[in-house]
């Protein structure tokens, strides 16, 4: 086992693309807010590869039709499309959104070997509390910080460092657990471990350009990597 996972006390997990596949109802979100804007259509695939960044960047590329944000949008564009993207995905609900394979399985085995587990996720806070709820995931998590909670997002450490200072622990103490380098980035960042996932978004890119302390194809692999942790 890496030595670094030897301390382990608190785990902060990302949202989108980790825990859950939220791809079909974001895409839904933007397809109907292009729809009122009267501008082109977007495809599950290309939202998939636009997540990780907050819902600001990821109307941007909606209205971009790419990655790259068109430098020459507007942010009158933006704000009518922000305003029409928060309402549908606040209206529609999550019923396409999926927690992936054993993840309450494992969120649970994790609280039960006495592991503090907490969320930090760039989407919007307003959205994720009722999206927790709706899953049957809020529960499990002591802190939960989302998109506007804090003055920055991943992959700038704040989150994480709010985190460690409001339960006394030490950067050893910690791990981030993510599928996109925004995770991995954080988690170097912080100061802290770092447990990187094949399956999710992260642009197209493979996690492991990241260099994560650890990589695994399946969420409940942190069980056998965390197996022998010492914990408070």
């Amino acid at each position: 086992m890496n030595p670094k996972f030897d301390t382990i006390r608190y785990i902060a997990f990302d949202l989108d693309g980790t825990l859950v596949d939220s791809v079909p109802d974001l895409a839904e979100a933007l397809r109907m807010m292009l729809a009122d804007l009267e501008l082109h259509t977007v495809s599950n695939e290309q939202v998939k590869c636009w997540i990780g960044n907050g819902a600001e960047i990821m109307v941007k590329r909606a209205l971009s039709q790419s990655i790259e944000i068109d430098s020459g949008l507007s942010d009158e564009l933006y704000q009518r499309a922000r305003e029409r993207f928060d309402f549908h995905y606040a209206n529609n609900g999550h019923d396409r959104t999926e927690i992936f394979p054993k993840v309450k399985e494992t969120l649970t085995s994790l609280k039960d070997k006495g592991f503090m587990l907490g969320l930090v996720t760039n989407k919007p806070y307003q959205f994720v509390p009722e999206l927790l709820e709706d899953l049957a995931l809020d529960h499990f998590f002591s802190d939960v910080i989302g998109g506007g909670t804090l003055a920055t997002n991943k992959p700038d450490p704040e989150g994480l460092h709010s985190l460690r200072d409001k339960h006394g622990l030490r950067n050893e103490h910690m791990m981030m657990v993510g599928d996109s380098r925004n995770d991995i980035q954080a988690a170097k960042n912080a100061g802290i471990a770092s447990f990187g996932l094949t399956y999710g978004y992260n642009y197209g890119e493979p996690i492991s350009d990241s260099a994560p302390d650890h990589v695994a194809d399946h969420f409940e692999h942190l069980l056998t990597v965390l197996s022998d942790t010492k914990t408070a």
